[in-house]
């Protein structure tokens, strides 16, 4: 049977082929297809406290959709390539799992069916419009204090407290106990396997950032017992360097464990921003190796990770955490052996707040776009986006005026998917020319994402980023509408991009117009 489907394929696609010789039989000229720009384009949708989505709990289904579907509108309207949707803020789930309860933040109470999955909502609809979906975990929170409301009985804190700290007013599972990490990586990797997102995001609590007491005394995290029975079985790290192995294993297996089901999910973390003060030397701020234990410039340079996302959440004219001077930092430490991504997160929540003019997130976006190793940026959050128009309007007309595709992996392998065969049907003078293209192979390891169109007239290109389930585009007859050329090709699910199949209107339409030919 499965010889038997390529066999039809590769006789579909001859035929078409054909059909498109067919409506332009003179010599077609050698034309230059310019390239796609590839830039990560990317929002955080935060679900935690209902940032942004749902914007309150105990919205029905239908209204949930509805939010959800602005958000992607939105997403698509500004050029966007890739949303990040929080689909675990506090050892709870955005979609239907067998390990943890329905999150509170959808319903109210937490382990509440919504009516839906909204996890696999989401990735429908986003691909629907052409837009990668990476969903967002959180590793270690176990409870969250906005929540306002009972643990479900099939919580973690239920089930095994024994993994899981009071910390102020939040739960947390505990980093140093192997059993809590393999169970946070078995929750995420479920999902891996379950659903078909295009990437896996974790940000920046591993150990909680630190909180005192009343008389300004830090609080220790309560994981004494722990690390007493690391030192009793033989282990002769320090309590620092301890909790900073804990978290390294962490990553460093959830990338494999991720990578050995689907190697094209893409695996991304958002450290804070700052790895430690005084790199680089005018640095100054929070010491997340030292105060969480996170080694985000170790997991770069291993390569445990495909981007990494860190919170440069500061303007470009704070000498003491400069965003440039950050960027151009990070962007330095991925450029080994093992390169990788860095795709900084930016504060586009302080223009919602009137804190930042719009001109400071374009700003930022536009170093980072004028840097040759830069190629990609992630909003935060997405409730400024929907909100703000100026930011918007800023956005569209400046570097967000053209679509562009999400970066390839060139370590992540992958083949790059065959050139799309095409139909060009021109049956009716009235209906204008229409251009229909099928996917040139039908390997499973070349699951097609989005095709590009690009069209040009009069000398300009333009380009339109299609999902995969389109396969048709239809030009008016009046022939000031119509480009000279169009050239379509298919992304996979690696991000590679096959060649351009290239028709030649003009032919098209002499053919069609000939008297002597018939029309297709």
């Amino acid at each position: 049977m499965f010889f038997r489907a390529i066999l039809i394929t590769l006789l579909l696609c001859t035929l078409l082929m054909g059909a498109t010789r067919l409506s332009a039989q003179e010599a077609t000229p050698t034309v230059d297809v310019p390239l796609v720009p590839r830039e990560f384009r990317a929002v955080w949708v935060a679900t935690v406290d209902n940032i942004d989505w749902p914007s309150r709990r105990g919205l029905s289904a239908d209204q949930q959709k509805a939010e959800l579907i602005r958000i992607l509108d939105k997403a698509v309207q500004l050029h966007l390539n890739a949303v990040i949707l929080q689909v675990r803020p506090a050892c709870d789930a955005f979609y239907r799992s067998s390990i943890e309860p329905w999150s509170i933040y959808l319903t109210g109470h937490q382990g509440e069916d919504p009516g839906y999955d909204p996890l696999a909502f989401a990735i429908e609809e986003a691909h629907k419009r052409g837009l990668q979906l990476h969903a967002w975990f959180n590793p270690f929170r176990a409870y969250h204090p906005s929540a306002h409301g009972p643990l479900a009985p099939n919580h973690v804190a239920h089930t095994h407290p024994e993994w899981v700290r009071h910390y102020g007013d939040m739960l947390w599972l505990d980093p140093g106990d192997p059993n809590a990490r393999a169970y946070s990586l078995s929750v995420i990797l479920d999902v891996v396997r379950r659903y078909d997102i295009d990437g896996v995001a974790i940000d920046d609590y591993f150990y909680p950032y630190p909180i005192s007491d009343k008389n300004g005394h830090e609080i220790p995290f309560p994981d004494q017992s722990t690390y007493r029975r690391y030192r009793q079985q033989g282990g002769t790290l320090d309590l620092a360097d301890w909790r900073r192995q804990n978290i390294n294993e962490f990553v460093k297996q959830l990338y494999l464990g991720v990578k050995a089901i689907k190697p094209w999910v893409l695996v991304g973390v958002s450290p804070f921003g700052i790895w430690r003060p005084g790199y680089p030397e005018q640095i100054q701020g929070f010491d997340a190796y030292n105060e969480i234990y996170c080694d985000s410039r170790l997991w770069l340079r291993k390569g445990w990770l495909d981007y990494l996302s860190p919170q440069l959440y500061w303007p470009i004219e704070k000498k003491a955490q400069s965003y440039p001077a950050l960027l151009n930092w990070w962007l330095a430490q991925c450029q080994g052996d093992t390169p990788r991504y860095v795709w900084p997160s930016l504060y586009t929540g302080r223009v919602g707040d009137g804190a930042w003019p719009a001109s400071e997130i374009v700003h930022q976006i536009e170093i980072a776009a004028n840097n040759p190793t830069s190629d990609g940026c992630v909003q935060f959050s997405m409730k400024t986006l929907l909100a703000n128009k100026n930011l918007s309007d800023a956005l569209l007309n400046g570097p967000y005026a053209q679509p562009a595709l999400v970066p390839s992996c060139p370590w992540l392998g992958g083949s790059r998917p065959d050139k799309p065969c095409v139909q060009v049907e021109t049956a009716s003078a009235d209906n204008g020319i229409t251009l229909q293209w099928y996917e040139g192979s039908s390997s499973s390891s070349n699951l097609i994402q989005v095709w590009v169109v690009q069209m040009r007239q009069q000398a300009t290109w333009q380009t339109r980023i299609l999902p995969a389930d389109c396969h048709t585009l239809t030009f008016a007859s009046d022939a000031k509408q119509l480009p000279d050329v169009v050239a379509i090709s298919a992304v996979n699910n690696y991000n590679l991009q096959s060649d351009p199949a290239v028709v030649h209107i003009p032919q098209v339409v002499a053919h069609k117009n000939d008297p002597s030919h018939g029309t297709r």
